[in-house]
């Protein structure tokens, strides 16, 4: 058994602290390094789903409008190239750029205390906008949207590429714009309803 005193005790001392400190830092970075890693793969690997309930409307989506105990008023609806739908009772409301929960309640304040007391309203997406693909697909066309859809998905439902098909890009033009967006598929890139999707050709 050693005694340690005077001088050698504070240095002994010291040697266990900066040792203590150095198990700690390394503790800390061996737990916290692979969640922030597996987090970042996350974001980057996988996008956000978005549900029926979270799907923000566009024009031509058909909707399925149910105000309980108003057979009348119930039925389904098609929102108009300027983005509103007539709805029984309701009259023409604002659709588009809504969420279905959104709708719900905007369609309630609009028929809350006309001829109806605390209505219950209830909205689906009956039928989405469709999608649209050409260039260097081989059956390219109209197509009907899903919620999830991807590029990908739409070149399957397309035939998928031919064989001078760029399959490195994609360019995509919303409803909402006159504008191609060139779209990089290293990942998959998800489309919404009304999209216009081209696959150009590839230089040889």
């Amino acid at each position: 058994m050693y005694l340690f005193t005077g001088r050698g005790a504070s240095r002994f001392a010291l040697c266990a602290v900066l040792l203590t400190a150095v198990v700690s830092v390394a503790g800390c970075n061996d737990y916290s390094a692979p969640s922030l890693a597996y987090g970042m793969q996350l974001a980057s690997t996988r996008p956000i789903a978005v549900g029926p309930r979270t799907y923000v409307l566009r024009p031509n989506d058909q909707l399925r409008v149910q105000i309980y105990n108003e057979p009348n008023a119930t039925g389904v609806y098609t929102i108009d190239g300027g983005g509103y739908v007539s709805v029984p009772l309701a009259g023409r409301v604002r659709a588009a750029g809504l969420t279905p929960a959104e709708l719900e309640r905007s369609i309630t304040r609009h028929v809350d205390g006309t001829i109806l007391k605390d209505p219950h309203v209830n909205v689906q997406v009956a039928t989405y906008g469709p999608i649209y693909i050409r260039g260097e697909v081989k059956q390219p066309g109209q197509f009907a949207y899903a919620p999830g859809l991807t590029v990908g998905d739409a070149v399957a439902l397309a035939g998928g590429y031919t064989y001078r098909a760029d399959e490195s890009v994609a360019y995509v033009r919303s409803s909402a714009s006159p504008r191609e967006v060139a779209e990089p598929l290293r990942t998959d890139v998800p489309v919404a309803p009304g999209d216009n999707i081209r696959i150009p050709e590839r230089f040889f």
